[in-house]
Order: structure tokens, then sequence, then C-alpha cells
């Protein structure tokens, strides 16, 4: 869509006009736009311009695995097929292995699976408290890196491949001289780490050269274990456990968004809404936060505030529990904070406040304070000791700025960097590209060639989680195992190899290390733990705290201008996913933006300055500025500005170069997080964003509905079956189905990236994703309700419907799509002839068509990657959501060969598999014992687009919405949504 300033005078007249519930995607749409109009419309969009070659090979190697599937040699162009079968190998059979992936230095503990020895998917590991089966978009993701042709393949020395051999003789020289010295001058950078080999190693380096210095930087780590320690006067680790709080109140936390502890954070507080379902307690979420996030989304009651405002909520709460003197806030604030405060006394030891990790520390101590008061600490939270370790060999981790400070002061001689990219992830202030000049000798591991590595004089190239050996511990503080699933694909070392290299080891194997950590175990225990995943019973136990009330700093000056407030990007963090196609192409679960960053901006600020998405804007401070697009942020603060990492790289690969803008030249080494006075300028021309929130949008009298918690859950007799010409369909025992709980659900695409690993789906690139042809046979659509300043939220994800009555069957010239025996809409690809005219009759905007042919003419080595139970489709087919009917088939083999029926829950789509939440349910609605029909007949549960009669077998369960806390104030939606809705 060309660039038109929105129209806000006409969505201010629209909603001032609107009976009833009005629901819209876009500001486009609510504005009610021609442009908007003609896009949906258009139910194909023209051809776009030819992709050019070099920008299709890339796209090839964001979708799938690109080379060395041949352990450490380089794959041979033509793969040979093995003359004797391996024993224990049979073809066809999936093996699973239970591992671990990192993530920030937390584990998130997983099952891989192997068919003939080629990893092809990760799954939640069912047995580990903190996963439950569950798998985030990150960690499905993981799956993909182990693949990516761009991971480092062998060390370099000053840009040049080299052999480890090489780099050995230099280690052995610098230990000698390390000894000699004890240490001085060694200097070791490291990424947040949880593992205790990691950390033993460490300690045994520094007994051995207790001069040298060790530090810790995590670009986006947050100030948790800090304020913690103010709090506490100990580095602890706080558990939130939210499956015991009835009542959450967060200022500037999105624990419900992309993070080390989402998955475990989000199933708690999914199993506290399931157990307030079932009338258990309650389950109410509020929130005070500035920026439009997951966790504000899914709240019961949110208040948008500005950053400067947010310290005097704490501080008048705080006042309330008979703690200092209450601020100045508005009326109508100040009685919010009183109604709130009085249902938390209620709830002593059953309620919970949490601060996020980039709040400041003062208002993060305060938090702590404020859940002893209640009665919270050992109920609602716990603390344990710190999960990722800040200390070894009686050293303290020091930090980024204090590393920076000894090379000016001419102390580092050597610096190893293991696992981090600081070159393009630390602060601008530090300017640590030109400081690491300074150091004589540099070192650097890890995964990719980085920014990093193109600084330092030696690259050592390190082996992927997948195809390595590694102990790391999971949120809960419980040791997770994690074994290869393959052969290490390239001339690389494990982190625990590399520092065992360091220090004259010969010949270092990670198995060993890993093993002597856990000496303790005997062989039986050793090989329980490798088969679980874990080690049981070794998570920390909690201690008792003490904590202090609350010391509040001097608020920093306003000063003209916006307040700057800096965020990882929920797709590719800080960067390390930059180069994985799937994360780039999946969209973010608020903006549903794909391929970018971009530089978030209020409504108002919108009309006020006639910015439009897209538009140019420079950021400026004291002087040093960035520039990016301009993005409308519904129910972001008016005078905020948000800008996210991860982009702006340079070294991430051939996929993540050259996107989006670098946000660390503004980020400070005092302030990271937010800065004040920052300017804002629009600049000339345009940036082409790719955003698939206008993509697909449908019309109908009930997209989402809302129903009181009084009224939820009361039951409704079935509705009678809508007369119809459709010839009947026979009706065997089984048809299969789906339910989705709108209530459960996050929109954290988690079931996306699961679907897109599962089928073979590629990725298309930014200039397809704008032509409105991204291929995800699942969508998560995020509606917005009622004013876009102080909007509400709602999340639907959407694969094929599945219809009893479906339009595609009648429309489709070929019978390329038929009703199956069991209930499934069936595609038959090899009949496909490409006429889209299913997808013109699908009102639910379900089908995608493949207008290129991405997996064209691959050699057999890319094919291993991929899950060969599913087709790959070609140029000119049609394709959707097949309700994973290849893991239908194998559970439908194995009942077959027992001589017994599918039981319940045998089946598990890979949506289903994946969903922190468990949002959604899947199953034979035949079975009226079944999981999948436990709500069908509460007013809850409703059909999409159910006037048209097509009877889906994928169906929903409305979201639940709360009192609000001062009746009057909170304009909540209608009870029963009427009427024409354009979401």
């Amino acid at each position: 869509m060309d660039r038109t300033p929105l129209d806000y005078p006409a969505i201010r007249r629209r909603l001032e006009g609107q009976h009833g519930p009005l629901y819209w995607r876009s500001l486009e749409q609510l504005a009610d736009e021609p442009a908007f109009a003609e896009f949906v419309e258009a139910e194909f969009p023209g051809i776009a311009p030819v992709m050019d070659r070099r920008r299709f090979l890339q796209l090839m190697g964001a979708s799938m695995a690109m080379a060395g599937l041949a352990g450490c040699e380089q794959a041979p162009e033509h793969g040979v097929p093995y003359v004797v079968q391996p024993e224990k190998v049979i073809p066809g059979k999936t093996r699973w292995y239970a591992t671990a992936v990192p993530f920030a230095g937390y584990a998130q503990p997983v099952l891989g699976r192997t068919h003939v020895g080629r990893p092809t998917k990760l799954e939640g590991n069912p047995e580990h408290p903190a996963s439950g089966g569950a798998a985030t978009a990150f960690t499905q993701a993981a799956i993909l890196q182990l693949y990516d042709p761009d991971r480092s393949q062998a060390p370099r020395y000053q840009g040049r491949s080299t052999t480890w051999d090489a780099f050995q003789r230099v280690a052995f020289e610098r230990a000698a001289q390390w000894d000699a010295s004890n240490g001085r001058g060694l200097h070791l950078l490291m990424g947040a780490s949880s593992s205790p080999t990691l950390q033993r190693q460490l300690t045994a380096l520094l007994e051995r050269w207790p001069e040298a210095r060790p530090y810790r930087f995590e670009p986006w780590a947050g100030d948790a274990y800090v304020a913690a320690e103010r709090a506490t006067g100990q580095v602890l680790e706080t558990h939130y456990r939210f499956e015991r709080a009835e009542w959450v109140l967060s200022f500037d936390h999105d624990w419900l968004g992309a993070g080390a502890k989402e998955l475990p954070q989000t199933r708690a507080w999914s199993e506290r809404k399931r157990h307030a379902a079932r009338g258990e307690g309650e389950a109410r979420l509020l929130v005070v936060e500035s920026l439009s996030t997951v966790t504000g989304a899914k709240a019961a009651e949110r208040r948008r505030v500005e950053p400067a405002e947010l310290r005097a909520y704490v501080q008048a709460l705080a006042a309330t529990l008979g703690e200092g003197e209450a601020p100045l806030l508005l009326d109508e604030a100040q009685r919010w904070i009183e109604a709130v405060s009085e249902q938390l006394q209620e709830r002593r030891g059953r309620c919970l406040i949490t601060a996020g990790e980039f709040a400041p520390l003062d208002v993060q101590a305060a938090v702590h304070w404020l859940n002893q008061r209640l009665g919270n600490v050992g109920q609602t939270v716990e603390y344990t000791e710190a999960v990722t370790w800040l200390d070894a060999g009686g050293q303290r981790l020091a930090g980024l700025p204090e590393l920076a400070s000894a090379i000016d002061r001419g102390e580092v001689e050597t610096l190893v960097m293991l696992d981090c990219n600081p070159v393009h992830t630390a602060p601008g202030s530090l300017h640590f590209d030109r400081a690491l000049q300074q150091v004589p000798l540099r070192i650097h591991a890890g995964l990719y060639y980085d920014e990093t590595a193109a600084h330092s004089h030696w690259h050592l190239s390190m082996s992927h989680a997948l195809d390595g050996w590694c102990d790391l511990r999971a949120a809960d503080g419980s040791v997770c195992l994690a074994q290869p699933l393959v052969q290490t694909f390239y001339s690389s070392r494990s982190p625990s190899e590399i520092l065992a290299l360091l220090q004259g080891e010969l010949s270092p194997d990670a198995h060993t290390q890993v093993r002597q950590t856990w000496r303790q175990l005997d062989d039986s225990a050793w090989r329980e733990a490798l088969e679980l995943g874990f080690i049981r019973d070794s998570a920390y136990e909690p201690v008792a705290v003490t904590i202090q009330p609350p010391r509040w700093d001097t608020p920093e000056s306003a000063g003209d201008g916006f307040t700057a407030v800096f965020r990882p990007d929920p797709s590719v963090w800080d960067g390390r996913f930059a180069n994985l196609g799937w994360l780039q192409e999946l969209p973010k679960p608020i903006s549903k933006l794909t391929w970018d960053n971009v530089i978030g901006i209020s409504p108002m600020l919108s009309e006020q300055r006639g910015i439009a998405n897209g538009d140019r804007l420079q950021v400026t401070i004291d002087g040093v500025y960035v520039e990016g697009p301009a993005w409308v942020m519904p129910g972001q603060a008016d005078d905020t500005l948000s800008l996210f990492g991860g982009y702006g790289r340079e070294r991430a690969g051939r996929v993540g170069d050259g996107l989006g803008y670098n946000v660390a030249p503004l980020r400070t080494a005092a302030q990271p997080w937010m800065r004040r006075g920052a300017q804002l300028t629009r600049l000339e021309g345009q940036v082409q964003l790719a955003s698939t929130q206008p993509h697909h949008v449908l019309h109908g009298k009930e997209l989402i509905r809302r129903l009181p918690r009084e009224e939820a859950y009361r039951e409704v007799p079935p509705k009678p079956e809508l007369p119809s010409l459709y010839p009947p369909q026979t009706r065997g025992d089984t048809a299969w189905g789906m339910v989705i709980d709108l209530d459960q659900c996050i929109g954290c695409n988690a079931c996306v990236v699961a679907c897109q690993a599962e089928n073979n789906i590629p990725v298309v690139g930014k200039e397809q994703v704008r032509m409105g042809r991204e291929m995800h046979w699942l969508r998560v659509d995020h509606y917005y309700g009622g004013d876009p300043r102080e909007p509400t939220s709602a999340f639907q994800p959407v694969p094929c419907m599945h219809c009893e009555q479906a339009p595609c069957e009648v429309g489709c010239p070929v019978n390329a799509t038929v009703h199956g025996p069991d209930g499934l809409n069936e595609q038959i690809y090899n009949r496909c002839i490409g006429t889209r005219t299913c997808s013109s009759y699908c009102p639910y905007k379900v089908r995608r068509f493949n207008w290129y042919n991405l997996s064209a003419d691959d050699p057999p080595a890319l094919q291993a990657q991929r899950n060969p139970n599913v087709t790959v489709r070609g140029r000119g087919v049609m394709e959707k959501c097949t309700y994973c009917v290849q893991r239908i088939s194998e559970a439908r083999i194995t009942a077959r060969i027992e001589d017994r029926e599918i039981v319940d829950g045998e089946v598990k789509t890979a949506c289903q598999q994946t969903c922190p939440t468990q949002a959604i349910v899947f199953g034979n609605l035949r079975d009226p014992d079944a999981k999948v029909n436990d709500e069908r007949h509460t007013r809850r549960h409703y059909a999409l687009l159910e006037e048209l009669n097509t009877r889906p077998k994928t169906t929903y369960l409305g979201l639940v919405e709360e009192a609000s806390v001062l009746p009057g104030l909170a304009t909540p939606l209608p009870v029963e949504p009427k009427g024409e809705s354009d979401g």
C-alpha cells in the first residue's frame, strides 16, 4: 500500500458512531482507507517482480539444511546410500533423544526427532517440569540453526582458515606464559551460562591462574540479579509461581512474551487459568506498562503509563501498605491503586506482584518488598541460588563496562570471548569495536564468524548444542544433559573443549568433561539421566530471605523530548537468530511485522506529526542517532518511542545481513534499557515493510467471542444444524477435529514455527510477504478492540477449518481437494493444476499457493533435514494445513499392529504439541469422552463464520472477561457481540 497519513478524524467518527463491538486488525482498516480495501479484495495480488537469483538462493538457505551433513567433512554434492543397513536403524521409524538447547544461558529441555540418523524436529521434553512437552518458537528454530550453512565451519586466523593444531600451539605457548605470571593479562568474556561443567572448568582455570579475570555479558539479561541483591543482600534467582497466584499485578514486565523463562511462566499461568475455569480460585492479571506487549494484551486490565510514571505507581502502592508517602497521582489513578491494593490484601499469599528486568532498579527492588509485605514469599514467589552463575574460582564475574575500563588501562593482553558478540550488541557508549583494537591478542569462539570474530585475531568454530555435549540448568534450576543428535558437522569444538584447550589439554572431549562433573552418578543413574534428559532432584532448594524496605532513587529530570525504550526483538532476540529464515519470516506477536525492526510510535504522535507506517525516522540522543522505519503501535504511551535490537547485522549470514537498523549506538552502559531526551525527525522517503496484519482479513458476525466469567462456562443445548444443499457426508467412527481456546492463546507463534518445521514449509522472503504470499499453513491473527490509544487485544490461531461442507471441495475443477473418510479436508498435490479456485472459495483464507519452486533441484544432502513423511510441494500447487495427517497415519498404523483403537491424546498435531499454554486440543469428535469435546456445550464455544454453514471441525472457545477493578473507569466489551464486525 502507498504512503497515506492515517485519517484519525475518520477513525474517531467511526468509533463514536459504533454500536456494539468493533474489532480491527490495523489502523488502515479502522480508517476504512481505499488502499486497504483494494489490498484485501485482491484475492491474489498481481504477479510480483521476478525474484533475483541471489535472493532466491539466500531464501533456500533460510528454509532448509544446507551442507555439511557428513560428520566433520564437507558433504558430497550427491549423497550415496549405504549398502549395508546400520544395525538398529529402521527406515521410516523415528528415534527420539532427550537433550537441551541453551537460550541466554538457560536450558530449554527438548526431545530431538531423527530419521535414519538425521535430526528433523525438536519437541518439548514432556518429562521435564519446565517444559511439559511444549516448546517456544526459539527452541523450535534451533533445528534450523543446526543446519545453517553459514555457521562457522573451521578455525580462522586473521580471517583465513586454519587448523586446531595451529591454535593449540599458540595455546601451549600462552599457557606457559600464564603459568609464569599467574595469568596476569588473561581476561575471559562469556555469555550467560548455567553449565556446571563450564563453571567447574573456569574455577580450575582461575585457581591455576589467579590473576586472570572473568567477565559476563548477556545483552538483554536485564537487572533482575542486581535488583534481587539490592533487596535481599544476595544474588538470587526469583521464581514466580504463577500457578498459585490468583491475582497478578505486573509493572512493565512482559513475562508472557519472548524470553529465557517464557515457557515455564506461560505454562504456570495457563494452569492457573484452567483451575479458575473449574471454579478453583481466580486468575486475574493486571498490567501497568508503556509499550504494547503480549502480557498487556492478555491482561484483564491494562493501564498505559509513560515510563517516568511507573515509579510513582509502585510508590503509591507501597504507601497503601504502610511504607512511605504516596506521590501525586491523578485522582483516578490513585483510586485505582487503592482498589487494587485492597484486593491484593484480601488475597495475602495468593497474589503476586512482578516487575520487569528492564524496569528501574529501585522499582524492581521495591516489588520484592511488596511481595514480602503481602505474605507472598514462599507462596507465589520463591528464591534460590542464581541459575546462571555469576562467580567462579572465588571471583565475581564483572561486566562489560569493567572490561572496557581494563582495556583502556592497558591491563588486557589476551582477551578470550566465548559465545558472545559484544562488537554488535555492546552499548554504543563503550565503543567496544575500537577498544578491542588495543588488545594484543584477541580470541573469539562462537557459532558464527560474526562481527566480533571479524575484529579478532583468532576465531574458533563452536559446536551447536545439538551436535555436541554439554550440561545446563533450566529455569527451575534442574540440570539438563545435552547430548548430540548427530555427529559434529564441521571442524568445531564445544565450549568446554575450548576452555580445556586453553589450559593445555591435548585432546579434550566434551563428553568426558561433562561426565567428570557428574562422576558421583553411577553408570545406571547416568544412563537414566541421559534417557530423561535431566538429573532428577537437581534443582536448587528455596532459600529464606529478609527483604529490605524500598530505597527510592532520585528520578532523572524529564527534560525535553521523548523517552526511548529499548527492547530485544521478539523474533531474533539480540541478533543471534538473525540468520534463521523461519524466525525472520515469523510475524511478531503484536505488530505482525516480518524481516525488519522498526521505531514504534503512539497513535497520538502519528497524528500530531503526520507520520505513516514505513516513514523514515531519525532518533537522536546527545548527538548520536539511528535511523529506521516508523510503525504506529496502538496502546503505546504517547511520548514514548520503542526501539528493538537484533538487527543491523553485518556478519549474521546470507539471510540476516543488511536487515533493519542497529539500536546499540543509542544505548549506554549506564542506561541500556531506556533514555530520555530523545529527538524525533521525519526524513524523506519510506521503507517498504512486510507486515501480515492486513492479510487474510475476514468479514463475519462474530469473529471474536468475549463473555463475562459468570456467563462463559454456562452450558447451552447444542445448536440444530442449518438446512443445506450439500449432500450429506458419510459419518464413520472417526471425525478429527480441533478446539482452540482463545482465552489461553497468547499469540506467541510457537505453533507457527512448529508447523513450519513439521511440514517442510518454505521461507518466501520479504518481497513475497509484502505481496501477501507467505506460506504459513497456520496464522495467528491479532485483533484490536476499541480506541487505538487504549485498545483491547485478542489472538486467534487460524489453521484450515476442515469444513464438513467445504466450499473449496466444490470449487476445485480437478477434484484435488476432497473429503476424507475420517473427516479431513484432503489436498491431493499431484492432481492440483494451480487454478487457485479453492482458495477463492475458502472464506477463511487458509490456503497457500506456491508461486515459486523454492525446493527445486535440491541435492540429496538438503533433503535430509526435511520431514520424510511430508511431501515437498512444487511450483503451481496449492497447500494447506492437513491436521498433521502423517501423525494420524502413524498412530493408525501403530494401533492396527497392536490390535486396538487409537486412544484419546495419542495423536497430537505439531501446533498442539508445542503450544506453551496448551490452548489447542485435537481429537476424535465422535468420541464423547475425548478432551476435544469438553467445553463444546458451553457458551464459550463457537465456530468462525458460523453463519456460512460450512460446519468447520476447527472451532473456538471465546475470551473470558473480568469485571473492572473500578467499575465505570474501564469500558468492557459487550457481553454478546452482535452485528457486522470488520475484524
